[in-house]
């Protein structure tokens, strides 16, 4: 991988759902991009960083969840980005529906998500709705955007879930991982397929990883995941 320089700046937190802002050479990397009832205080948050329109160079997604993707189509427009994303994940964005992809018999997470949807009525409005300009897949390099870490597909939260493991040994890892208040380091709160999260974690373990910057709570060292999952 060629050397870049990509440094993380900020962590966008609101409602719980972190969104994470890099600054590159040439701009700025985002990742995730949180509740749209939550964007002008996202918006604040990227102008006070110094982002001007045409310098959000690309927007990463960690999954299709309306939590993560809410901004995407906004700010896109906004910033002229560019929304990159694992295509397993394509029709939770293209249609707004949450279970696009995923099992239908996870009864118990359909049920507690429609019972919330009520709580978020305009992340599901048409004009949310897009489609990726990029598509991601296991070993991209995206040191080509200015960000020095490549993709690694962690199905298991959702089937096109997928992480950015940097050059530093972290890893951005959307909801596969949360850092729970009580619990700390945990697997995600919703898991789809855990044939596929246990695979997932494998995965990751091969890796040496370091600092794992979650979907949600605050960073925390991989060893400390492992610890508690095994």
């Amino acid at each position: 991988m060629n050397t870049i320089t990509s440094r993380l700046i900020k962590t966008i937190t609101f409602r719980g759902v972190n969104c994470y802002l890099m600054k590159t050479k040439d701009g700025y990397i985002l990742v995730d991009t949180g509740f749209s009832n939550q964007r002008i205080n996202i918006k604040k948050a990227l102008d006070g960083a110094g982002v001007q329109p045409g310098k959000l160079t690309l927007i990463l997604l960690t999954h299709g969840d309306f939590d993560h993707s809410g901004n995407c189509s906004y700010l896109r427009e906004k910033y002229q980005s560019k929304i990159a994303m694992h295509k397993d994940d394509l029709g939770m964005v293209e249609h707004g529906d949450l279970f696009y992809s995923r099992k239908s018999r996870n009864i118990l997470i359909r049920i507690l998500v429609k019972m919330m949807l009520p709580l978020f009525r305009m992340n599901l409005k048409k004009s949310n709705h897009f489609t990726p300009d990029i598509y991601l897949e296991e070993g991209d390099d995206l040191s080509e955007y200015g960000f020095s870490a490549k993709v690694v597909h962690l199905p298991g939260h959702s089937k096109g879930s997928i992480g950015f493991h940097t050059t530093e040994g972290n890893l951005f890892s959307g909801d596969l991982l949360e850092n729970n208040e009580k619990q700390g380091p945990v697997r995600g709160s919703l898991m789809d397929n855990s044939v596929d999260f246990d695979a997932s974690i494998d995965k990751l373990e091969s890796l040496s990883l370091k600092t794992v910057y979650p979907g949600h709570g605050n960073p925390f060292q991989m060893e400390d995941f492992i610890k508690n999952y095994r």
